[in-house]
């Protein structure tokens, strides 16, 4: 038995990765959009306890004097800042939650086996013929050598895609 080219190889699975890339980004768009959603309410209910905090703030300031408004006022800043912090890594976390979720459902797809075998030869490229190559955990493969390592597995190639994407997912959330 021949081992197909790797050349091939990607050819054949082409419109297995072409599709898998297709419903990858639908789905990332529409998880952003829900992201940037849940966002965009919680820093409006953000915005507004902040607008509270301010007032309360300022008609304390006014009784107590401008220095006790100026210490209320850095300090709902500061809480807002946080809260909206929180909001965005919460929603940044989720997506990596149902991003990893997504690619190991995977598994149980009819091109699984094509992709997997995709991924080994293309850990055998990285790191030669006699590389050992196991099954991941979560699905795709891991490749080793002595000295060296290669991880295909689908959360860690789920997780470099979101690494990659890092900058348009924080366009969502900056004004």
């Amino acid at each position: 038995m021949t081992t197909p080219a790797p050349d091939q190889t990607k050819d054949v699975l082409h419109p297995v990765r072409a599709g898998l890339l297709r419903a990858a980004h639908a789905d990332a768009e529409a998880r952003l959009a829900r992201a940037e959603q849940e966002a965009a309410a919680l820093l409006a209910r953000a915005r507004a306890e902040a607008r509270a905090i301010l007032d309360d703030a300022r008609r304390q300031g006014e009784a107590d004097g401008s220095d006790a408004a100026r210490d209320l006022l850095v300090r709902a800043r500061r809480e807002t800042r946080s809260r909206t912090l929180a909001a965005r890594r919460a929603a940044y976390e989720g997506l990596h939650r149902e991003a990893a979720e997504r690619v190991r459902a995977l598994r149980g797809t009819d091109g699984y086996a094509s992709l997997r075998q995709w991924l080994e030869q293309r850990a055998r490229i990285l790191l030669g013929p006699a590389a050992e190559v196991s099954e991941h955990a979560d699905g795709g493969v891991v490749a080793r050598v002595p000295g060296r390592r290669v991880d295909l597995s689908l959360t860690t190639l789920a997780d470099r895609a979101l690494d990659r994407m890092r900058g348009e997912v924080r366009s969502l959330w900056e004004p």
